[in-house]
């Protein structure tokens, strides 16, 4: 069974952007990948952080997410889509959601994105703040797909490895992190993240990502992967617009898990002591 990462440059203009995913992620199904994942901000990277709530869809209707539904359809293709802001609560902020549909075109997942990026990166003239226009998810998502069973996640969760536990721990045995990485802290910590989080916790991670220079000016680091569960990169597309697609073998996977059984030694869970 294949797996395909998709890397993207979006901006402001939708139709733009489902254009250049559609094609990536027919791109994806002519290589014999059976589920496709997008990028966060697949959809959409405005001018400002606040644009998005102008564009914001009601969850269940608009046509980023009739496009995703018609083209998982058309491909007979899972599409892990990324992020696509959703209306969420009376304040005006948005969700950032990963929605995941079947080869039939049917919605069978969300997972709104848990730790929201607010940060000073350090030594550079550059701040977000994404809780001003983002409001954060409260709950894992995890749901069985014909090539496993996918733990879902966004970006900066990948810094906050206990989620990844919580899923692995509940049976997944592949995890998807789509993201815009920002280019200083792609080049020190985005690989070593990744690898660490299959490693630990003996899964294949899916990997999409933003990449390039971006109509805002901001400039995402790309690098998207596919790693296994032995921490292996199997593909990658490191700059520009692409498709990287990899096998995954689940009996294999799971050998390594009874050989290796890692996930089972676990001991610690409660707070500590003082």
């Amino acid at each position: 069974m294949k797996i395909a990462a998709i890397q993207m440059t979006s901006g402001p203009d939708v139709p733009a952007n489902l254009a250049q995913a559609e094609a990536l992620l027919a791109e994806a199904a002519q290589r014999g990948a059976r589920l496709a994942a997008l990028p966060e901000n697949f959809s959409f990277m405005g001018l400002k952080d606040a644009d998005k709530r102008a564009v914001a869809e009601t969850d269940g209707e608009g046509p980023v997410q009739a496009f995703l539904g018609e083209c998982a359809r058309r491909l007979k293709l899972w599409i892990v889509a990324g992020t696509t802001p959703l209306r969420s609560g009376a304040d005006g902020r948005v969700a950032a959601a990963s929605l995941v549909y079947d080869a039939d075109g049917a919605r069978v997942a969300r997972y709104d994105k848990i730790h929201l990026f607010d940060v000073d990166l350090p030594g550079r003239a550059e701040s977000y703040r994404e809780s001003a226009n983002v409001a954060p998810g409260r709950e894992p998502a995890l749901l069985d797909t014909p090539v496993g069973r996918l733990g879902l996640s966004v970006c900066y969760d990948v810094r906050f490895p206990e989620l990844y536990r919580q899923l692995s721990g509940a049976g997944a045995q592949l995890l998807s992190v789509p993201s815009a990485f920002t280019a200083p802290t792609g080049r020190a910590h985005w690989e070593t993240l990744l690898r660490a989080r299959a490693i630990e916790n003996l899964c294949y991670v899916i990997a999409p990502a933003q990449s390039g220079i971006h109509p805002s000016g901001r400039e995402t680091y790309g690098d998207s992967m596919i790693v296994d569960y032995w921490g292996r990169v199997l593909q990658r597309v490191p700059r520009g617009r692409g498709c990287a697609v990899a096998e995954v073998d689940l009996t294999r996977q799971s050998a390594v898990r009874e050989g290796f059984p890692a996930l089972t030694h676990r001991v610690l869970g409660g707070g500590v002591s003082r």
